[in-house]
């Protein structure tokens, strides 16, 4: 990676923006304080609240960071679709005694608001999922002083962020929680994602700018394997999930070590978009029947899901995780941050003198 990108955070560790309410200013910061790049995102939140977080987390660090932005979705979902589906979660509105959603409240995450702060109101690095933006918009990001980053799910995806003239490419890995970043979103490839240390390596011998490596890496030992491999920096959504400063559900928190949730899944069933999360009464019961039609699913279903939070009942929440959640740590922020070090440092060590991760 550019030495000039590096040079922001001292340890190759990147924490991952999840939206939702994850990844507040606290965990944000104390990452950044320990020496990793901590991240904001800004995904269903409005300008306004993206920019408060950004004067709150420089309130508490005055290290770099980054902000995280959804990219718009072309329209595709098939409205008769959405009604079907809507109609077969009439039981659940009935049992959370909630309302369902409106599919139709926006598209966009007000994308070009965001735009406008940051470039009024310059962040060291901001990154893009679910596509690539446009080079004007890169160029008009460089020009105000910003590293940009976008995620990648395959080598093609991966050009077309070179492309844009983007500094780095974020190799998002299908162990990966949470959505899968890909740019098209093509129901016939469903399952068929790559997995990050294969992905790594067809993206570095596909493109010249730095990778980070996103998706299940719980341990130290696995960021020096992915830099092995050809990233420059690893990055870890799940493992960052359970840590103290982290805006989790507590549920949410306990289900990722707790012995009911043994395993993940790519679903649409919350959001009409593939995402794994940890399999639960709401997964099974709805992800097969769930159509590709993102965003309206998440609107359509984020009462009831806000709903089973409030009562407590994580079999309807949306338990986004990786495959290594099982791995996860409940530290503060900032010690995970030195303990990932430390083990990356010992795994350095032991390839050097000739010995297994």
């Amino acid at each position: 990676m550019s030495s000039a990108l590096t040079d922001l955070f001292p340890f190759p560790i990147v924490q991952a923006p999840m939206a939702g309410g994850v990844s507040v200013p606290q965990l944000a910061a104390a990452v950044c304080e320990a020496g990793g790049l901590g991240f904001l995102a800004a995904g269903y939140k409005t300008a306004d609240g993206m920019y408060q977080e950004i004067k709150q987390l420089r309130s508490l660090t005055g290290r770099p960071f980054g902000v995280n932005v959804f990219m718009p979705q072309p329209e595709y979902a098939d409205p008769a679709a959405v009604d079907v589906y809507a109609h077969q979660l009439a039981g659940e509105a009935t049992w959370y005694e909630a309302e369902l959603g409106d599919a139709d409240s926006g598209r966009d995450d007000g994308f070009e608001a965001k735009l406008v702060v940051l470039r009024d109101n310059p962040v060291p690095v901001v990154s893009f999922h679910f596509g690539v933006p446009g080079r004007e918009v890169v160029d008009a990001l460089h020009r105000v002083g910003t590293f940009v980053l976008a995620a990648a799910t395959t080598p093609d995806e991966a050009r077309a962020v070179e492309r844009a003239g983007a500094d780095g490419v974020i190799a998002q890995g299908v162990e990966a929680g949470g959505h899968q970043g890909t740019h098209r979103d093509i129901p016939e490839l469903d399952g068929s994602g790559i997995g990050l240390l294969s992905l790594v390596a067809q993206i570095r011998e596909t493109v010249s700018i730095p990778i980070v490596a996103a998706g299940g890496i719980m341990r130290g030992g696995q960021i020096a394997g992915v830099l092995a491999a050809g990233a420059s920096a690893a990055q870890l959504g799940t493992a960052f999930l359970a840590t103290h400063e982290s805006g989790a559900n507590a549920l949410h928190k306990q289900a990722l070590t707790n012995p009911l949730f043994v395993r993940t899944e790519l679903t649409r069933a919350f959001s009409g978009r593939p995402a794994r999360g940890l399999v639960n009464r709401f997964l099974r019961e709805h992800g097969p029947y769930a159509p590709a039609a993102y965003p309206e699913i998440h609107h359509l279903t984020s009462p009831l899901r806000k709903a089973a939070a409030k009562a407590g009942d994580a079999q309807g929440m949306a338990l986004w995780a990786g495959q290594g959640h099982r791995m996860a740590r409940e530290l503060p922020a900032g010690q995970l941050v030195e303990v990932l070090a430390g083990e990356l440092a010992a795994a350095r060590a032991s390839l050097a003198g000739g010995g297994a991760l």
